[in-house]
């Protein structure tokens, strides 16, 4: 008789494995009970026993969780996964864990159809249905000749993303217990395709794969099996920062208990690499996120405000186009940065964005963020004041976009801290308002420190491109865009990427 224990608090696992023994747990739960092994899940490990061979009894196993459909998809009874849940596991895991052509075998290109919205296009996608994969065939390599098991295991580094640096390293040697636990990692994962990359002047495809932190097996997997199945559009990430705030807000919201919450997760990042011409998702990042429930809660608003759109052309082809404005907060809160962090570089890099969600978005400054911000937009409005009058005497329209590029210049142009400080509080005087008196020491704990400076740049470019007045327009009682020049004359579909 052959036993096995899978610990998750074993000192010899790592986060992978605590994960693949948790993927094991939950499919342990759909096994039929003439099964030929006996098996008992607590808290903290997996317990197996089983008479046949090691072989047989791993090749049934794997036989019982694994399964591909005649659409072609990879199915797993313990996830009970719908139509669009089964494309996004089974496309999650031929980019992540069976990436490599001797890993699976895939029929021909066939198109698929899902719904995203009510009332909007399908999405129409090509796929390559699945029709064997190595979870699905023979695993000898690990046993010997009398079907038990080898006392070390080669892995191979393309079957497990960032196990081992470089193919030129070697495979991974791995015990039993841990080949065992890696069979059942694919269940637990969350999995995220990401927008393409340019490598050498071409796209090139990226995805990420999250691995939670499991401390409590019973737990995580009664949790686990109130997970609705996952759409297309849950699939689509704009980055490994989002990936790993949406499946922990995803987490937060099955768990019922803090104490065995899902803590942390950490999200691989794969793509092309220029030292690999062969394989398209090789490790890139590797990221350790652990978040709080404020920003898992600014992470839904954001979500909210910047959510990703069905589009179509002309020639009525259709995709699902990720904002540009998304990444760049999550990879923020990620870091536990101020959410509008960067926003000096992002306006660089952005001419266009949008920007009605970002004028949302400002409502979540805190309290000593929104002095600063309140006396920039104060002084804003008493400029605007001026121009309006200035450009009435002049028999003229107002440029509202011309007009307010001149400040946002006047701001961008500092490079060092008394620089910024110098444009900053000749600004405010020169343009003095209500929401800037009282102030000063506040604005001079913002200017006159090193670590605060960019920081306060940062905030009054916000301020200043996000400036709209109680009736929704640039300027009390003017009926202008609040968008800037450069932005009115650009099409819906130019405030999104549209790389699928």
């Amino acid at each position: 008789m052959t036993e096995f224990t899978l610990s998750i608090f074993n000192p010899n696992t790592l986060l992978p494995h605590r994960a693949g023994i948790a993927g094991l747990a939950l499919a342990l739960l759909v096994l039929p009970k003439d099964a030929p092994l006996d098996w008992e899940v607590t808290d903290d490990a997996v317990k197996l026993t089983w008479q046949s061979s090691d072989y047989e009894a791993v090749k049934w196993l794997l036989d019982q969780t694994y399964r591909i459909t005649p659409n072609g998809y990879l199915e797993v009874p313990a996830l009970k996964l719908d139509e669009q849940g089964k494309y996004t596991f089974t496309q999650g895991v031929l980019s992540t864990f069976l990436q490599h052509s001797k890993q699976r075998k895939l029929d021909v290109p066939v198109t698929r159809s899902f719904t995203i919205d009510e009332g909007h296009p399908e999405i129409r996608i090509e796929v390559r249905p699945l029709l064997n994969c190595y979870y699905t065939e023979d695993i000898k390599e690990a046993f010997n000749s009398k079907g038990a098991f080898k006392k070390e295991i080669s892995l191979k580094g393309h079957h497990l993303p960032g196990l081992v640096e470089c193919f030129a390293n070697g495979a991974y040697q791995e015990s039993p217990e841990g080949f065992l636990a890696l069979l059942f990692l694919p269940i637990s994962c969350g999995y995220y395709k990401l927008p393409a990359q340019s490598i050498g002047g071409k796209l090139a495809a990226r995805s990420a794969v999250v691995i939670p932190n499991v401390t409590h097996l019973r737990h995580w997997v009664r949790s686990r099996q109130n997970l609705s199945g996952r759409t297309y559009r849950d699939f689509r990430s704009s980055g490994a920062g989002e990936s790993a705030l949406h499946f922990l807000l995803q987490e937060k919201t099955l768990e019922d208990a803090q104490q065995f919450r899902v803590d942390y997760c950490e999200v691989y990042q794969l793509g092309k690499q220029v030292w690999d011409a062969n394989q398209s998702y090789l490790k890139q990042a590797v990221y350790r996120v652990q978040v709080n429930d404020a920003v898992l809660k600014l992470y839904e608003v954001v979500r909210q405000l910047f959510p990703a759109q069905v589009k179509h052309t002309d020639k009525g082809e259709t995709w699902l186009a990720i904002s540009k404005i998304l990444p760049w907060i999550c990879d923020n809160l990620v870091a536990t940065e101020p959410w509008y962090q960067g926003f000096f570089e992002f306006r660089k890099r952005n001419g266009v964005y949008e920007h009605r969600g970002l004028v949302k978005m400002t409502e979540y400054l805190k309290a000593e963020e929104q002095v600063l911000f309140d006396a920039v937009q104060g002084a804003f409005s008493k400029y605007l004041s001026g121009q309006h009058k200035q450009a009435e005497k002049q028999g003229r329209k107002l440029d509202y976009g011309q007009v307010t590029d001149k400040v946002i210049y006047r701001m961008q142009r500092p490079s060092t801290q008394r620089e910024f400080a110098t444009a900053l509080v000749n600004f405010l005087s020169q343009f003095r308002s209500k929401a800037g008196r009282s102030v000063g020491p506040q604005i001079y704990h913002w200017i006159h420190r090193e670590a605060n400076w960019r920081q306060a740049r940062d905030l009054t470019l916000l301020a200043i491109a996000t400036y709209t007045s109680k009736k929704g327009d640039a300027l009390d009682g003017i009926d202008v865009s609040i968008e800037s020049s450069a932005e009115t004359d650009s099409t819906d579909d130019a405030m999104f990427s549209s790389t699928v």
